[in-house]
Parts: structure tokens; sequence; C-alpha cells
């Protein structure tokens, strides 16, 4: 959690990931602040770490990748040396846009995005069950993938109020 977020910082990080590529004095409209301010806040807000970057979202069935499916994956044996080599492995892999190191019966949610169904089957077959540290694969397609394109950070939980004493 980051204390000390105030509503302008607020502003100025929904008014970003909406719309990342606008002007510095188009973002101080928007939030109703000076560009200088909007300037230096978003510089701090960079330099806190709150702000990792900016990116282009694509379209997956534009660039040719419609199917998407969710993978769970167990590794053994559950080594830290084994884990981390098949994080390292599989954040590599250009099918993989999104990867989960998880609790539970599996130890990996791998979200990949592929041309078609015989491409996720390959991608199984030949890229994940030929690795001698993966016991197990359960696949799931994704009919529909849908992101929230602002996430609003958490803000400090109310402190519980002391009851009152009766008189």
């Amino acid at each position: 959690m980051n204390p000390g977020l105030d509503a302008i910082d607020l502003a100025l990080l929904r008014e970003l990931q909406n719309d990342a590529r606008q002007t510095n004095r188009d973002l101080a409209a928007k939030t109703g602040i000076s560009p200088s301010t909007s300037l230096e806040r978003v510089r701090l807000l960079r330099e806190r770490g709150l702000i990792t970057g900016y990116h282009a979202a694509l379209d997956l069935e534009e660039v040719g990748r419609p199917v998407q499916a969710l993978i769970s994956v167990r590794i053994r044996p559950p080594a830290r040396a084994v884990i981390e080599g098949f994080r390292e492995w599989a954040h590599q892999l250009p099918e993989v846009i999104a990867m989960f190191v998880t609790s539970g019966p599996h130890d990996f949610l791998l979200h990949i995005a592929v041309p078609d169904v015989n491409s996720v089957y390959a991608f199984v077959i030949d890229r994940l069950t030929e690795r001698r540290e993966v016991a197990d694969v359960q696949t799931t397609l994704a009919y529909e993938h849908v992101r929230s394109r602002v996430i609003q950070p958490a803000l400090p939980a109310e402190q519980p109020r002391k009851p009152r004493r009766q008189r």
C-alpha cells in the first residue's frame, strides 16, 4: 500500500491509465491543476514506483493471436531451483502473455495467446510436457478476456471506531 496518495495523485493515475499519450497540458486540465504541478506530481509518482512504465495495448485478434488459454502447471520436484528455472524458461516463450506463480495444487498459471486451438495443443504437448519437471498440466480455453483498464490504488482501511460508553 502506498500511503500519502491524495485526490490529485489518484486523479493523475486514473487519467494516465485511461490515456498515457495525452499531453501534460491536457492531463493538468482534466485533473484541475497547473501543468507544472502535473509534471512534478507525475515525476514523483514515477520516482515512488507507482508508475512503472507506459505501454501500448495491442488487440490480440489484430496481431493474429485471437485464441487465449489459461494453463495450470505443477512442477516436480518442488525445489526453488526447479521452480525458478521453469519460471525463467516460460517467461521467455512468445505465446505467454502473463504468468502467475501460485499456491495450491499447481505452481504456475500461464496465460497464453495463440493463432488457433491447434496452437494451444502444440504449446502444451510440444513445449510444456517435453519439460522433465512438468508433472501435470490443465488447460482452460478462454472465451473472452475482459480487463480493467483503470486500477484504483488501495486506500488505507478505516480504523475501527471504539464503542461509546453507555452513560
